[in-house]
């Protein structure tokens, strides 16, 4: 085929030498001449295989350290030259250049360096220089040169040149120049995020280079992709492949549960990224239970999710109820058992693993990205806005509203009484229809609102809701606070014998 390229020589110098051996090993059979540097030379020589160190090519031996090795005319010459062209041509036989058909080089471990914590200089002295650039130069000549720029091709590189002789096709190395510029790109948007981590410079750059086609989007007729290492957050333990929509509230139920970590045993149902139940008992079971009665007809299809083991006896109760995914930090192993019994159904295992710093969404022809909302009401924020004081039981209560509101719909109301989500109003366009839609929709599941507490993500601007709320049998309120008229709330208040507190922090959720 006009387009085929046999590989005579090679230029092979890697950081991770994993899986390197069998390719090394088929060319030195096929005949190639292998070029090398540093430990790539070592592992290679120490294969019993020839190999010709780069610096008898540049003349010139690795400096500073290191920093230099392979920035060098006779290098790059011999990768960017184009064999079609015959003044190209001559200057290679001038200047006693070698030809190099296949360039296998990677990079420093960037990412992994920064994610250890290590220290300023040790991050920067992970920045690759020589690599990156034999990569692109690679990678650009891919009419002449194939270029391999990841261990995680190797498998795919080793079947190449087995089944074509040594031989590689013109489609094969265009691919792999693809893949090139995906590892240089992502390369390079890694260490600008690291160098801008305070965002000085309004720049987005976003990269992510594991991918999977879901089958549709939000509907069958979208589209729709994830982005992300999906394994790096959970052991998915059973199931069918994960949704567009599943992965959306599995996000929703996960953001949530952080706010119950290393508390009591909670559970949560969420349906349409929204909690339709909650509770926190001194049981996993209980705490399934209470939250399944919050909303025992939403519940139906939904996440569910645990901040602690998922037992057998819990999984008796989950089993009884068609949900889509269940998530624990842990299952039993009779646990896991039972819940197989439908074969859909997703068992994810949630691993330790930190949620990005920012919030990325499209917005008109861009995109908008903010810092996530990493503050939780607590204690400490608390400032007493009435005459009248929650007790301790309502305080605990109110934190535990609160912290539901905060992962609600906006405009959201939140009833809560004793660790359990009676009922909430979400994505409402009025503060107002949505206390109404709690208050129905709790009075619906038969919840005595008589001692219940009420969060609210944003202030009343008005005295109408803490009215309302007082009338439904309400006696304590948490919201942000801030409103002009905030004045009106309290007067009615503590002429009404509610206590109420104020945060100073709205939890807007659109």
């Amino acid at each position: 085929m006009a387009d085929s390229k046999k590989i005579a020589s090679a230029l092979i110098s890697v950081f991770h030498k994993d899986g390197l051996g069998p390719i090394v090993k088929k060319l030195d059979e096929l005949g190639v001449v292998i070029y090398s540097t540093g430990g790539t030379e070592k592992f290679i020589k120490d294969l019993g295989i020839e190999v010709i160190p780069v610096e008898s090519v540049t003349d010139y031996p690795s400096i500073l350290g290191g920093r230099v090795k392979t920035l060098h005319p006779k290098v790059f010459g011999g990768i960017l030259n184009r064999q079609d062209n015959e003044s190209d041509v001559a200057q290679m036989e001038e200047y006693n250049i070698p030809q190099l058909d296949l360039v296998i080089v990677d990079l420093y471990p960037f990412e992994k360096t920064v994610a250890s914590g290590a220290s300023e200089q040790d991050i920067i002295e992970k920045i690759d220089i020589g690599g990156i650039s034999l990569i692109r130069a690679a990678a650009k000549n891919f009419k002449d040169t194939l270029c391999v720029s990841s261990m995680e091709d190797y498998g795919e590189v080793l079947q190449i040149i087995s089944e074509g002789n040594g031989t590689t096709t013109l489609a094969q190395r265009k691919l792999f120049a693809a893949k090139s510029f995906n590892v240089s790109s992502h390369y390079d948007t890694a260490i600008f995020n690291y160098f801008n981590s305070n965002h000085e410079i309004a720049s987005l750059k976003v990269s992510e280079t594991q991918g999977k086609v879901l089958r549709y989007g939000e509907n069958p007729h979208q589209k729709g992709f994830f982005f992300g290492d999906f394994d790096a957050m959970f052991d998915k333990l059973h199931g069918k492949e994960l949704s567009y929509n599943n992965l959306l509230d599995v996000d929703a139920a996960v953001n949530l549960m952080n706010e119950f970590t290393d508390e009591a045993p909670t559970f949560a149902i969420l349906k349409h990224n929204n909690a339709c139940g909650l509770a926190q008992r001194d049981t996993v079971l209980q705490a399934y239970v209470d939250a399944l009665a919050g909303d025992p007809v939403s519940a139906f299809g939904g996440i569910l999710i645990s901040n602690t083991e998922i037992d057998a006896a819990t999984s008796e109760e989950i089993h009884k109820l068609f949900c889509e995914v269940v998530i624990a930090p842990s299952f039993t192993e009779e646990a896991i058992e039972i819940l197989k019994g439908k074969k859909n159904r997703i068992l994810l295992v949630q691993k330790l693993h930190d949620l990005p710093k920012t919030i990325t969404r499209s917005c008109l022809n861009g995109a908008l990205v903010q810092d996530r909302d990493h503050v939780t009401d607590s204690k400490a924020m608390i400032n007493p806005a009435t005459q009248s004081q929650p007790s301790e039981a309502e305080l605990e209560d109110l934190l535990f509203a609160s912290k539901i509101c905060k992962h609600t719909k906006s405009n959201t109301i939140v009833l809560a009484k004793g660790k359990q989500l009676c009922a909430s109003g979400t994505g409402q366009t009025s503060r107002v229809d949505a206390l109404r839609q709690a208050i129905e929709k709790a009075r619906s599941f038969n919840f005595d609102l008589q001692g219940a507490v009420m969060a609210s993500d944003a202030f009343f601007p008005f005295p109408d809701c803490v009215e309302i709320a007082d009338k439904a049998g309400i006696t304590s309120v948490i919201q942000p606070g801030g409103s002009i008229k905030d004045q009106l709330s309290i007067d009615y208040c503590n002429e009404n014998g509610l206590s109420m507190v104020f945060t100073g922090t709205r939890h807007f959720k659109h």
